[in-house]
Formats: structure tokens, sequence, C-alpha cells
């Protein structure tokens, strides 16, 4: 399979005369039969141990249900023994850096306040870069059952034109494409998965706070389900309790902007116009998305600017979306938007963004949400999640021993370097093209919205580009700095052919000036030097530490 490789992790189980003899004792011993019997058990329990430690292709057993988490109960034999990393947090984050982990031998406690399925919005689609790392970790498996869709690119709507964008997939293999699916379905299978590693006891509680000794993160004080206090000790601590997190302020300086609301609605027994794609309408007064997330249902999310949005139960928001919504919808999309809206199962949730400002503390560490955030208009929030998880896996690979918590976290320090070019590349494409694609009364931001949509048309390496870097399949900041800036420059060339005026002359410059406001502010806020030259940063080039 071009461009990318499986990682595959088996180890063998040997057993000591001692622990034989531990598990043939006396009271087992009464008969051939018996005998006979345990020796069938103990090739079974070999087998499935096997199994159970091995890398990419483990499967999940059919046999393992929901509700043996969800109780809280679920804990290996050995969960008592001494844990290696704590991870807060079991959602796409968490339960993935968990089996990751955990397939590297690492003994793992997962701390997650509920472990039943929760039902969101967001986090339902899965650009192919980051189904690239799902099967780079071994979790490509988590997507079976689940009804997810393979979504091949984006079909983009504006003032009754559209037109079709393919992800530029001709040089992988023929599964790969982006899935869009049931965001809470995917994260039960990877904590049913991560619940089958016997080196993994996954527990249901709420973190209330994070264990502090000079300055060094020895662990979490928690409640458990049953409202007990309890304490986890662990030499690495990693916070990925989402974007509602209440541990990130001593971990990073949180700068969380709000610029917008999504509004879902699930739309039953349709067909999307283009079938296996998104849809992406660039409405006034900003986009409304469209994608399949099972056989018979339609995600869509209405962006609503502002942070404040129409009363849900006073019936504002109803009147909005049939009145202002509605008439800009695709006409095939209308009848089953309509139903939607009368069923009443209007949710709302409000889209954070947040540059990764870490504080580097021994002992612990941020991911996900908790993190990192940014619009999620590109859905690219999953593919910085299993990106950062894959440079976090190859850091702690050479290092047997975390207790050394200073010289840990200042060889950690590289971790923020190596991540920043796939995410903030990610990060500054979902804040740019929010603010192109939202309507605007400014004729320079009008006439770079419609730049857009035309330069995206032309198709070739005018769509490619762009698409592969939304896709992240090629997320290069430089590729992405060049594109937008040739969007702003094909604007100010409509403008000025076939014969410039002065009016139109200003307004060329007005739209290079919006332009360069637009991207150079969120440039600033990911870092202009560890974005374009991560080699200087000397965290670079950190060494593991010498065990």
């Amino acid at each position: 399979m071009a461009n990318y490789s499986f990682y595959s992790a088996s180890r063998s189980l040997h057993y000591s005369c001692a622990e034989l003899s531990a598990m043939i004792t006396p009271q087992y011993v009464i008969g051939g039969v018996v005998a006979a019997l345990l020796g069938f058990v103990f090739l079974f329990s070999l087998r499935r141990k096997r199994v159970a430690r091995n890398g990419a292709s483990q499967e999940i057993p059919s046999d393992l249900s929901v509700e043996s988490f969800e109780s809280g109960r679920v804990a290996p034999p050995e969960a008592d023994r001494k844990t290696d990393v704590i991870i807060v947090g079991a959602g796409v984050a968490g339960a993935a850096l968990a089996c990751t982990l955990a397939k590297d031998g690492r003994r793992v406690h997962v701390i997650e306040r509920d472990l039943s399925e929760q039902d969101r919005i967001v986090g339902e689609l899965l650009q192919p870069g980051g189904y690239l790392k799902l099967i780079e970790l071994g979790l490509e498996d988590c997507l079976t059952g689940i009804e997810a869709q393979r979504v091949f690119g984006y079909a983009l709507y504006m003032d009754g034109r559209n037109t079709r964008l393919s992800y530029p997939l001709e040089e992988f293999d023929s599964d790969v494409a982006g899935r869009s699916f049931h965001n809470g379905r995917f994260i039960q299978r990877m904590r049913e998965k991560a619940a089958t590693l016997s080196n993994v006891r996954l527990e249901q509680g709420t973190v209330t706070s994070l264990l502090e000794d000079k300055g060094t993160i020895q662990g979490v004080q928690y409640k458990t389900k049953n409202g007990e206090e309890m304490t986890a000790y662990a030499p690495l601590t990693i916070v990925c309790d989402g974007c509602f997190s209440n541990l990130r302020r001593s971990l990073c300086n949180p700068k969380v902007d709000v610029p917008s609301c999504f509004v879902g609605l699930l739309l039953e027994n349709c067909d999307l116009p283009y079938i296996d794609h998104g849809h992406v309408i660039l409405a006034d007064p900003s986009p409304i998305l469209f994608y399949k997330i099972s056989n018979t249902e339609i995600r869509c999310l209405v962006d609503v600017p502002g942070q404040k949005v129409p009363s849900i139960s006073k019936g504002e928001m109803a009147q909005y979306l049939k009145s202002v919504v509605a008439p800009q919808i695709p006409p095939e999309l209308y009848s089953s938007f309509i139903a939607a809206i009368d069923k009443g199962n209007i949710r709302t949730m409000p889209n954070r963004s947040m540059p990764a400002d870490p504080l580097p503390t021994p002992g612990a560490l941020l991911m996900g949400d908790a993190f990192n955030m940014r619009h999620p208009l590109t859905g690219g929030g999953m593919t910085v999640a299993l990106s950062d998880i894959v440079v976090l896996r190859d850091l702690l690979r050479p290092l047997r021993d975390l207790n050394d918590a200073s010289t840990l976290c200042k060889y950690l320090e590289s971790f923020y370097t190596l991540r920043k070019p796939v995410a903030s590349t990610i990060n500054t494409l979902a804040g740019a093209l929010y603010k192109v694609f939202c309507a605007s009364p400014d004729p320079a931001r009008k006439e770079m919205r419609d730049a857009c949509f035309d330069y995206l048309s032309l198709g070739g390496i005018f769509s490619n580009g762009p698409i592969s870097l939304l896709s992240g399949l090629n997320p290069r900041p430089l590729t992405l700095v060049l594109h937008f800036f040739a969007v702003a420059v094909y604007g100010v060339g409509r403008l000025l052919i076939p014969v410039p005026s002065p009016k139109r002359a200003w307004l060329g410059a007005r739209l290079l000036s919006g332009a360069s406001g637009i991207i150079f502010p969120i440039i600033k806020s990911e870092g202009v030097r560890q974005m374009f030259f991560p080699a200087t940063v000397p965290a670079y080039y950190r060494a593991p530490p010498v065990n």
C-alpha cells in the first residue's frame, strides 16, 4: 500500500516454571479429564493474550458488550499493578492513545467521565490524512460495524452554481478515503478495543485535580462512578478531556475564541446530490454542511456566527432555519431539511478555536481538544489528534523508564515542535477558510469569496492543491500560504482585466490587504518559526534520555 506503512507489534508470552506451578494447583489435578481441560484452558488463554498483544491486525471481539465498560467495572486482573501512563479522557484522542501506548507495552490507566455512548454533532468526519494515521496506529478496524461512509471529496455550492472537488487519492490504495460516521459509535469501538488489552485499565470516574509535588505532576485525584474519592499515580499523566477541559489551565495558556455555533440536524432517507461527497453551501451569513453519517442519515450543520443563537425552546431557531437557511440549500434536500426541523431534534454546539500554547510541566502532557482546537468547518480535528499520537508514540518508544520527570519533560518539548507543521497547516486552513467563506457586506471580502470559489472550480492543481491541504494528505504550511495568496492574486487579476480602473485597482489592493489580515494573525498565533522553520528550534533535535 503506497505512502503509508502498517505498524505491527507482536510479542511472545513465556511462562516460567513458577508461573506454571501457580496455575496447576493441587486442587485442579484430580484426574485425567480435569488435567486435559486445564491444558485446553491454558492454550486458549495463551492464544487470547497473543491476540490481545498483537499490533495493527488485532480484531475487536464481538462478545465484548458496551455495558461491560459503561458500568465502570472494566479492569484487567493486573489492575493493581504499577501504572506507566494515566490518560484523562477516553474520547477520540484518549482512546486511540490508550490503544497505541498499550500495544507498545505501556501500562495505561484511562479515567473517563462517562463511558456510555455519546450523541454529538461534531467529530463525525475523518479526512483521508486522518484515516492514514488511523491505519498507522492499527485502529482502522474501529470503523467497521458502525455504518461509516466513505467520502471522496466535496461539492461546493454558491449563488446557484456548484462544483465538485475530489480528493487526490490516485497514489493511494483503493481503501483510502475520508470517513463519516456517528462520533459516539466510533469512540465506543476504540474504547472496546482498548478494553481488550491486558495492560489497559479503563475506569469511569471524574478527575477533579492533578496531583502536584514540587512542580511535578505525580498523578490525579478523581471520583469514581460511586462517588468515592480516589488517587492514581503514574510518571506521566496525559490530559485528553476534550474541548470543555477543566484541567488545561495548569498546563497551557488557553486563549479560547468562539467565532460561531453549529446548529445540528439529522436528515433521514434522502440522498445527497453528489454521492460519497461532503457538501458545503456558501450561504449567507455563513456556511452550511451536509454529509452522510450512516446508511440512512445525513448530518446537516448550519453555522451561526457569534456566540448567541436563536432560542430553540421559543421556536426562534425553527423560524430562522426555515426563513433564512432553507431557501439557500439545494432543492434535492429541501423537503428533508424542513422535515428535520419539524421533527424538533435541533442541537447546538459552540465552535471553539484555541492555538496550542503549552506550559511544559514535568510529569504531564496535554493532547486533543484540551490542547488545541480549530474551527470544525474543515473537519480536521481528528486528523490533528491522530497525527499528534503518532508523533508522541515515536518519541516515547525509545524510553523504557518514564520516572525521570524533569528529563522527560525537557525531551517531550520536541513534541510541541514536531507536531507543528501538520497541526498548524490544518489549523490555519480552517480559520482562514471560515473567514473567506462567510458572507460580508465588504466588497473586497465578497470579491475574495467569489475568487476562492472560481479558483477551486478551475480544477487541476488549482483544486488539488487546496483539497490535499484540507484532506491532511499534504499538510505543508508553505503550500497553504502559496495557494491562499494565489487566490487573492487571482481575484485581483479578475478586477484588473481587461481594463483596470482606479476604483477596481483600489478594490484589488483592499482584497490583498484583507487576505493578509485573515491569514497572518492566524500564522502568528500558531508560531511562525515552529510552523515554517521547525528545524531551527533546539527541541527539534532533542535526543531521548539515556536510561
